[in-house]
């Protein structure tokens, strides 16, 4: 009699799914090159870069994988997989990442592995969830590439944090206008085997002090309307030292209270000081207005891991969502369940390199 009581229940229970999950859902075909597929990832890049305050714009390189889901009471989701590429732009430079330069792989280039899910409703896309991490080019790769190709350093290596002093106190020494501060360091690299050269990379800050009168840095506050810059370094040690910088800066942006835009680092004389939350062999580092999850003191690349925390969208209970990714599939009795064509033209095309 208990057997026959479970069987029942579980009869009831297989029904009360099949009638929330129709037997007929399965994902809509679609190719990785489909426009439609293209632009629903061109909407999670453009998602990854409004959404960077430290490192650089990234660019679509393949999409891996689509599949598009019905979603109620209307509209479909793609849950899609997509490979991206770090770029030469900075993530606070307002250049369009369409007009960026893709890093190459002889200068160390780094990829983006991304998950999204995102909605098209009456012709529109936007993002529902996403998840990405990023990783570089292997060393062994990049020597293979170019046998003295500069390789990735760690932000916290001694050197580097040097070379970022001795470039930012030159530009503030040759500047007539503001004092700028240290916002984060974004990249730093040296040529193997030679330890000669330490190449570095930088955001700043305009503050209100005037460079060539600051005498206590910590005393100097930043504008109002926020300005940044983006610095290129190189402090190179051969019978003494000789630093060379060059900064380009950006126009004023002004910032709402409530702005996820990043803080300088107070620059002096002696070693940076780190963000309260990172232990101090880290420093230089970002800090930020709002919260985040202490990051890993040897880094050598700003990892897009970190890009959605606190802003990953997800789907509210009035959208009762139908789709369901990988989602079972309940076969009602005398009832065949839709097949999915096996082909699937996917991963698309690559459109740079492949790391």
């Amino acid at each position: 009699m208990k057997s026959l009581v479970l069987v029942f229940c579980l009869a009831q229970l297989c029904g009360c799914h099949s009638a929330l999950l129709p037997p007929d859902m399965v994902p809509r075909v679609l190719n990785c090159d489909d426009p439609e597929s293209e632009q629903a990832a061109l909407v999670a890049v453009d998602y990854i870069n409004k959404n960077l305050i430290r490192g650089y714009k990234h660019t679509l390189n393949q999409i891996d994988k689509v599949e598009v889901w019905p979603r109620r009471p209307m509209g479909e989701v793609f849950e899609i997989e997509i490979d991206t590429l770090e770029t030469t732009c900075h993530a606070l430079d307002p250049t369009p990442v369409a007009n960026c330069s893709v890093r190459q792989l002889r200068d160390h280039a780094v990829e983006g592995d991304c998950d999204f899910h995102v909605l098209k409703q009456d012709g529109q896309f936007s993002v529902l969830s996403a998840k990405c991490d990023s990783s570089p080019d292997s060393k062994e790769d990049v020597l293979k590439v170019c046998a003295g190709c500069p390789l990735l350093v760690q932000f916290n290596d001694t050197k580097v944090v040097h070379a970022v002093e001795a470039a930012l106190a030159a530009f503030n020494s040759r500047t007539d206008g503001s004092y700028f501060q240290l916002v984060e360091v974004s990249r730093a690299q040296r040529a193997t085997p030679s330890a000669f050269s330490t190449y570095v990379e930088f955001a700043v800050a305009a503050t209100d002090c005037i460079a060539k009168e600051v005498t206590d840095p910590a005393k100097c506050n930043l504008l109002e309307e926020k300005q940044y810059g983006f610095c290129k370094g190189t402090v190179t040690e051969n019978a003494g030292e000789a630093v060379a910088v060059t900064c380009t800066l950006f126009q004023t942006q002004p910032q709402p209270d409530n702005t996820n835009a990043p803080t300088p680092v107070a620059a002096s004389a002696g070693p940076m000081p780190p963000p309260a939350n990172l232990p101090a062999a880290s420093a230089p580092a970002l800090v930020e207005a709002v919260p985040q999850p202490a990051l890993p003191e040897n880094r050598a690349h700003h990892d897009l891991r970190h890009t959605f925390t606190g802003v990953t969208s997800v789907e509210s209970a009035s959208g009762e969502m139908s789709y369901v990714g990988k989602a079972p599939k309940f076969v009602q009795p005398s009832m065949a369940v839709s097949s999915v064509p096996a082909f699937r033209p996917c991963p698309g095309r690559v459109r740079h390199f492949k790391i």
